[in-house]
């Protein structure tokens, strides 16, 4: 099966807290999507490896995944060595998405810095005949980053308004590491009970950006090229800076 869209995460929610609402959009749209986590989570504060497994197979079928992969990686100590690129590489060979998604490198999470490295790298090798995996080279054709630094300006955020109930639903599948007041494991950011109102406030941030009510920003390393001015700006809601209702 080839994917269009393939996401990347260093632990299981990661594409759901950072990516989850354009997984949805995308696979509403008819694209063919997937998630691909490096590691079970286990070394997280609450929850187990095998629950986090069994909320992920819950999320995945919230965002409309064709697929959902683990790489196995252990938690914690994700790094970039030839064995763990090979893994990356057998999977972009193996679904040949058009786009992969993947962490911004600048984080404060050593596991996410590690993945983001680790997938670009991966992305430029598996188009190399002489790495040898028995598969067919191949070398995806865009890369995009998500979390990206607060203080960064986008290279371009997707209006996900639509479609932010799902987006909550998919990260609300992970409830081992939301907030649970009968849970009398320790607390973590994510068990705060404002978390999920700190994220609504990220991507209103970012929906304020390009007019609408919530947004998810990516950067791309390189220029986007446009065929056709009138096809990419003709569209039928405004943007912020429209006066034509002024």
């Amino acid at each position: 099966m080839r994917i269009d869209i393939l996401a990347f995460g260093a632990h299981p929610d990661d594409v759901e807290l950072f990516a989850g609402g354009t997984m949805i959009k995308m696979a509403a749209l008819g694209h063919t999507t997937g998630v691909v986590d490096m590691t079970k989570g286990e070394l997280g504060t609450r929850g187990t490896a095998a629950r986090r497994m069994i909320e992920a197979r819950k999320a995945g079928k919230v965002l409309g995944l064709k697929i959902r992969e683990n790489l196995v990686l252990p938690d914690g100590n994700v790094r970039v060595t030839p064995g763990a690129r090979l893994k990356v590489i057998r999977i972009l060979r193996k679904y040949r998405p058009r786009i992969v998604l993947t962490h911004y490198w600048d984080d404060n999470h050593p596991d996410h810095v590690h993945t983001s490295r680790l997938v670009t790298e991966a992305v430029h090798h598996s188009g190399l005949a002489k790495i040898d995996t028995g598969q067919k080279r191949y070398r995806p054709e865009t890369l995009l980053y998500f979390k990206l630094p607060i203080h960064f300006m986008p290279g371009f955020i997707v209006d996900v308004s639509d479609y932010w109930d799902l987006r909550i639903a998919a990260i609300q599948s992970y409830s081992s590491q939301l907030f649970d007041p009968s849970s009398h494991e320790p607390s973590t950011r994510l068990s705060h009970p404002d978390f999920l109102a700190r994220i609504e406030c990220i991507h209103s941030f970012y929906g304020t950006l390009i007019g609408k009510k919530m947004g998810e920003a990516f950067y791309l390393k390189g220029i986007l090229e446009i065929d056709d001015l009138v096809g990419h700006f003709n569209k039928k809601t405004s943007k912020v800076g429209d006066l034509k209702d002024a």
